[in-house]
């Protein structure tokens, strides 16, 4: 029974059609709030009901104080949940596996059934084996398939089986492309008890990237998928009021800057800020100069500066992109009315009260890339190759970066112009390539290389051997899409063309992007540059980069060189795009090019020459950047809303491999024995219908001791599965041969392969097994405690019945929203991990999962306290409990006997999170609710 404690209710007319709708003005505070906070205003008055959602909570977020930190508690229902392939074959094995759990309990399986709409999108399985060539995406599509057959059975059966559940098939798009281009509403309607209702449209989705959609004013973020889950069965979402913080746009883009350097920058300056588990919101004046596709990226990258969301108010650019992408002009009409109804419309004369406020002027961007190995890392192009020397002398970032930026000023004081990247620019000489003005020293180990097409190249520290346009961070944006094609056709008429040694890729997000390119007549000289398309999905930025030329990859190998990788991606973690390439570089798709061109982060692209044309001349990127304006014309002229109208028609259809798949029926799936995919996982082993009471941790061992900013990829890596890793083997041992072995990701509905490849990152550093780097700890079972892969360590630690601890440093589980990083941990015997702070979702997953998440006290870490690694952990205070202290009490005992205590902060943020805990994670938790015959919670 829903309940209207604020009389929010009324019926409202839109051409001709009453809705129901929550006037957010009958809340006397709600005008005051940001844009985010109105949207869970209303989402909290139209789903109160007195038990889950209650007046009390519409009262907290009514009366919300900016600077508080203290917020309440409060039950946020998404109205639907979008799911990539990687994290979403994982929900659907839960959720068939939860169906098995209730029939063996006697309840009823079709209360295992999503109850908001659930679209996924197959969009991270495609890998770039071939490229450069015409065949090269329809040669990938057929190996993809052919791996994933089994994967893609289960999502067929699936799509069949559940109700509300969509499956995008692969070769479609990226799934947060194909969120901002046709699934979002931006207003939601749906008949709800009383006729057609209207809301704002919000989501969660199982990639930490899905607030992309923010920048069309959807309200939506990243979580595990455990938390996705429940969303599709009804539940609503703990959580705590958040701080929101307010970013004022001013100014313009200077001339030769892109998205790509805007959300660089923001990602720096919102890094320094400090925003983890905060909404940030954009206001002020500039907001009305960010086209939209600009707006999306901005929001697409907020889990790299740590937000929750980046959100965009509505206004008149939204629709124009809704109509731009071939939405109705009826629901374009409800979206302007309702945000304008209800206060959601951008209005400059009405500024919200923020928890905080920083402001950006556009006109201090300059052309960055970010690196080597974090998205954060802002470098400026115009000092790329002194830092990136110092980089591979050994400096810290911190270092490289600071003192080639003192250098810049050093040569330019007392005043000179700026260096610009258009042609413009009168202050600009002409430098030599490989000199940039700045004094740095690159540790040069040039390697003759003989190349198979019978030509050979010099390969050397610092080349690019991977140059990537993919991700949806920016093939979802035509200005730097249409700006690379443009570029591209000026080298290739200039004489210019790609470094042997740099392995290319397009691989956009939709399959308009190739439609444009080819109205405007740009294919041919991408083509040309090796930028052929390789796939529709995220490639080289998920880690499906593919092997390097053989030649290439022979050489880095034994020679030891350290190569890099520049793609248009948001992700850039150790061990992530490729093994061999230790640096990784982020920049926009016009970026990429330029430096395919060169082959090498030596080059000052803003002074140096990219090569010699075909008439014998220098050529510079300044000669063949092009104009916004001839980017925009081009855009007007070539991106027509028929094209998404037209690509998207029959999306859910699939090509005929998708549409030959055998569909079993019945409510439970049958599980294949044989499947090295797809298997029935563990979950639910020995759960009852009553939780079994907690129990204090004793005798624990330590797996990992962990530095600081260690990610979801060093957790669990979603790349290469290597042949001597405990996973390679357990193929093996099922007979699957090496070059069928895909990766991670894909195997991440089979758990004997993720818990083998839990912490197998190649670039891990446990430093309980110091000189060592991947997935190595000591096992302490053993004599003299030998190091040993962490899984066999596990295994015996688990014979032994010795629970296990992870001891990390700051930022814990940063990156992907990857529930195998926490599921992975729990299956491995570790039953709390210890760090200094915790990205939002990770910590939240591994809760989750059962896994107890403490954190020091500001001033204290595994250093600080002494702790080796070697102790044995006794954590206190958990026995007769129905839920933990806020505190805890841990005795580490070392051994020579002595003994250091501390107390530990419980990182269990709201009761609900506390009941998951109590019931040894969500998914029992889920099903002992589910078993009770109460209708389980629904809400949109």
């Amino acid at each position: 029974m829903s309940s209207d404690s604020f009389g929010a209710r009324d019926q409202w007319v839109v051409d001709g059609t009453s809705y129901e709708i929550y006037r957010l003005d009958r809340v006397e505070t709600a005008h005051r709030l940001p844009y985010s906070l109105k949207v869970l205003l209303e989402n909290l008055l139209r789903n109160e009901d007195g038990r889950l959602v209650t007046r009390e909570q519409i009262q907290s977020l009514a009366d919300w104080q900016p600077g508080a930190t203290d917020q309440k508690e409060v039950q946020y229902t998404p109205a639907r949940v979008l799911m990539q392939d990687f994290t979403g074959v994982p929900c659907v094995v839960d959720l068939v596996a939860m169906r098995d759990a209730i029939i063996a309990l006697g309840g009823d399986p079709q209360r295992i059934n999503p109850l908001v709409p659930s679209e996924l999108v197959i969009d991270h399985s495609v890998i770039v084996d071939a490229f450069g060539h015409d065949g090269a995406f329809s040669a990938n599509a057929q190996l993809e398939f052919e791996r994933n057959v089994e994967r893609y059975q289960m999502l067929r059966w699936a799509q069949q089986a559940f109700d509300n559940f969509k499956v995008v098939p692969p070769d479609t798009g990226i799934c947060h492309q194909v969120n901002l281009e046709y699934l979002s509403r931006v207003v939601f309607t749906r008949e709800g008890p009383d006729g057609l209702q209207a809301y704002p449209d919000t989501l969660v989705g199982t990639d930490s990237h899905t607030p992309m959609v923010n920048g069309l004013g959807v309200l939506g973020w990243g979580v595990g998928g455990i938390e996705a889950e429940a969303a599709m069965l009804g539940q609503p979402m703990s959580m705590l009021i958040p701080q929101v913080v307010g970013i004022k746009l001013t100014g313009e883009f200077p001339p030769g800057t892109t998205a790509t350097d805007l959300v660089l920058t923001v990602a720096e300056l919102l890094r320094k800020t400090g925003v983890v588990g905060k909404f940030v919101d954009f206001y002020g004046p500039g907001v009305a100069r960010i086209p939209l596709a600009n707006r999306a990226t901005l929001g697409n990258m907020s889990p790299e500066y740590g937000a929750t969301c980046a959100i965009f108010p509505i206004d008149d650019e939204t629709l124009a992109y809704l109509r731009l992408t071939g939405r109705s002009e009826q629901q374009v009409r409800l979206v302007e009315a309702y945000a304008k109804a209800q206060g959601l419309w951008h209005d400059l004369g009405q500024e919200a009260d923020y928890s905080q406020t920083l402001e950006l002027d556009l006109g201090t961007l300059e052309p960055s890339i970010a690196g080597p190995k974090r998205p954060q890392d802002r470098i400026p192009v115009r000092v790329a190759p002194g830092a990136v020397g110092a980089l591979l002398a050994g400096q810290t970032y911190e270092n490289a970066i600071q003192g080639r930026l003192d250098e810049a000023i050093d040569e330019s004081f007392p005043a000179s112009d700026p260096v610009s990247i258009v042609r413009s620019s009168a202050s600009d000489a002409p430098h030599s390539p490989g000199h940039c003005d700045l004094k740095h020293d690159w540790p040069h180990a040039p390697v003759d290389v003989a190349l198979a097409n019978g030509g050979s190249a010099r390969l050397d520290n610092g080349h690019v051997v991977i140059a990537a346009i993919t991700s949806c961070t920016n093939t979802s944006n035509p200005l730097v899409m249409i700006g690379a094609g443009l570029l591209a056709r000026r080298a290739v008429e200039k004489g210019l063309r790609r470094k042997p040694w740099v392995k290319t890729s397009l691989a956009p997000g939709s399959r308009v992007v190739t439609d444009y390119y080819d109205r405007a007549g740009l294919t041919p000289y991408l083509d040309q540059l090796g930028f052929n398309l390789v796939g529709y999905g995220c490639t080289t930025c998920i880690g499906n980069s593919g092997p390097l030329i053989p030649e290439v990859a022979a050489a880095v190998t034994e020679h030891d060189l350290n190569v890099c990788s520049v793609l248009s991606g948001n992700r850039n973690f150790e061990g992530r795009i490729h093994p061999q390439t230790q640096m990784n570089f982020l920049m926009s798709p016009m970026l990429v090019v330029a430096y395919a061109l060169v082959g090498t982060m030596h080059v000052n692209l803003l002074r140096d020459a990219l090569g010699t044309g075909s008439d014998g001349k220098p050529v510079y990127l300044r000669d063949i950047w092009p104009s916004n304006r001839e980017i925009q014309d081009v855009i007007d002229s070539c991106v027509k809303a028929d094209m998404f109208a037209r690509g998207y028609a029959d999306v859910f259809a699939g090509d005929d491999n998708w549409r030959s798949l055998p569909l079993p029926g019945g409510n439970a799936f049958q599980w294949n024995a044989d499947s090295t995919y797809v298997r029935q996982p563990p979950y639910f082993d020995g759960v009852g219908r009553e939780p079994v009471p907690l129990t204090d941790i004793r005798g624990a061992r330590v797996l990992a001791r962990l530095g600081d900013s260690v990610t979801t990829d060093h957790i669990s890596p979603a790349g290469a599965i290597k042949l001597d890793s405990p996973a390679g083997q357990y193929l093996v041992a099922h007979g699957v041969e090496r070059k069928d072995f895909n990766s991670y990701g894909s195997r991440r509905g089979n758990h004997e392969v993720m818990i083998r490849g839990t912490f197998a990152n190649i670039r891990l550093r446990n430093q309980l097994a110091p000189g060592t780097e991947g997935g190595v700890t000591r096992d302490f079972t053993r004599a003299g405690a030998p190091v040993s892969a962490i899984f066999d360590a596990s295994v015996n630690y688990i014979a032994a019945g010795t629970p296990l601890v992870i001891l990390a440093g700051k930022e814990y589980g940063s990156g992907s929203s990857r529930d195998w990083a926490a599921k992975g941990t729990a299956l491995l015997g570790v039953r709390a991990v210890i760090a200094q702070s915790y990205e939002r979702i990770h910590r939240s997953n591994l809760i989750g999962m059962g896994v107890l998440p403490l954190q020091f006290h500001d001033g204290q870490n595994a250093d600080t306290l002494g702790l080796s690694g070697e102790e044995t952990f006794e954590i206190a205070g958990l026995a007769g409990r129905e839920a933990p202290a806020r505190e805890v009490r841990v005795k580490a005992i070392d051994p020579q006997g002595r003994e250091v205590a501390f107390d530990a902060i419980v990182r269990i943020d709201t009761p609900a999170e506390a009941a998951y805990y109590r019931h040894g994670g969500i998914l029992p938790y889920m099903l002992r609710q589910l078993l009770d015959p109460a209708p389980a919670a629904a809400g949109t």
